[in-house]
């Protein structure tokens, strides 16, 4: 017998346990060429589709129209742009590495003087745009019998790479106004997302921000709380006011531990990654399992690229026994699947997955 997505995702995030396991995986450019053609697949194939991966439908908020892109170029007239080089939707320079998908950023604001070069930068920002189609398209996504879910996007992440990595984090102790009012800037998109996307009812939101390395995390947990915590937990807030059973679902790489209680005071219900290098994804079970489920828990820096074919099933199945127990798990690699990956890696980790049940 054969459950819907819909339906899945709903007794996962209840702690139910169900037929089946929700999975996904994404792949990078290469890797995904790869595929395609040792499955003899189009190039418009739907990749997700062909392996029968979780797959929520996006709904999001409009523009009205053209929005005319701000000229980030007079923010690098002191460099000379390398070519294939290009200006993201930040304002982030973005310089080709010399090897497959990876770029070096150029942050805009990496040489700000003063407080008024902050204040005046261009930031994105969502205000004005549409959002009277999304309640609709929940609704369609609802009648396929998938979730409807809104991207609602970074906040830290887009802060540090608007005003360079090392810049940023100096301003957390040099100059804590400049992080914050840039903190606050992509927040208030954070924030008018997830209001309309719960105002849609939509069934889950994505955020997220790398905030720790393999070991720690990247600031010291006072810090983190003042600056990141504070702004996600008025995000949180604000959409579980108007929609109590909507999802929130965070991503952070590296080890994460310290700041899961706080995560879940706040409103948490999806984590991922839970990096197994980094993290004992059966301690954290243990410990917060009644109140969160695991997405993720296949290691990108073990399993998937240097594990066997049978290795990968084995670490799929042991995930299910050991943390899947009360179907509180999505199954996935922790991270997008590098070039290095072998394909039939990918496919044992899709064989393994489809063991426990078939959802559509």
């Amino acid at each position: 017998m054969a459950i819907n997505q819909l339906d899945c995702f709903r007794a996962t995030v209840a702690h139910e346990s169900h037929e089946g396991f929700l999975y996904h995986f994404g792949l990078t450019p290469d890797l995904h060429r790869r595929v395609r053609e040792a499955h003899k697949l189009d190039e418009k194939a739907d990749i997700a589709k062909f392996y029968g991966m979780f797959s929520p439908r996006s709904v999001g908020l409009r523009a009205p129209g053209e929005v005319k892109r701000p000229d980030f170029s007079v923010y690098f007239k002191d460099i000379e742009i390398p070519p294939r080089a290009y200006i993201n939707g930040l304002g982030v320079l973005e310089v080709p590495g010399s090897l497959y998908h990876f770029t070096q950023y150029i942050s805009p604001l990496r040489n700000a003087a003063k407080f008024e070069d902050i204040e005046a930068f261009p930031y994105p920002s969502v205000k004005g745009f549409l959002d009277d189609h999304m309640a609709a398209e929940v609704e369609a996504a609802h009648q396929a019998g998938v979730p409807a879910c809104t991207w609602v996007g970074h906040m830290y992440e887009n802060a540090w790479q608007v005003r360079g990595y090392t810049q940023f984090l100096m301003d957390t102790i040099e100059r804590p106004e400049w992080c914050e009012y840039i903190l606050d800037r992509f927040m208030e998109n954070n924030l008018a997302t997830a209001v309309a996307a719960a105002k849609a009812g939509v069934d889950l939101l994505y955020t997220g921000d790398d905030v720790a390395n393999q070991r720690a995390l990247m600031f010291s947990l006072p810090q983190w709380r003042k600056l990141i915590k504070s702004r996600w937990a008025k995000v949180y807030a604000a959409a579980k006011s108007i929609k109590p059973d909507i999802k929130i679902w965070y991503h952070s790489d590296g080890n994460v531990e310290d700041i899961v209680p706080d995560m879940i005071e706040i409103g948490l219900d999806i984590l991922n990654p839970v990096q197994p290098e980094c993290l004992d994804p059966v301690k954290l079970k243990k410990k917060y399992g009644k109140k969160l489920v695991f997405d993720g828990t296949i290691g990108t820096q073990s399993t998937m690229p240097w594990g066997t074919p049978e290795e990968v099933k084995q670490v799929v199945r042991e995930r299910v026994k050991t943390l899947g127990y009360d179907g509180a798990l999505i199954l996935a690699p922790t991270h997008v699947l590098e070039p290095e990956v072998p394909i039939a890696n990918i496919d044992a980790f899709v064989e393994a997955a489809k063991e426990f049940g078939t959802i559509l």
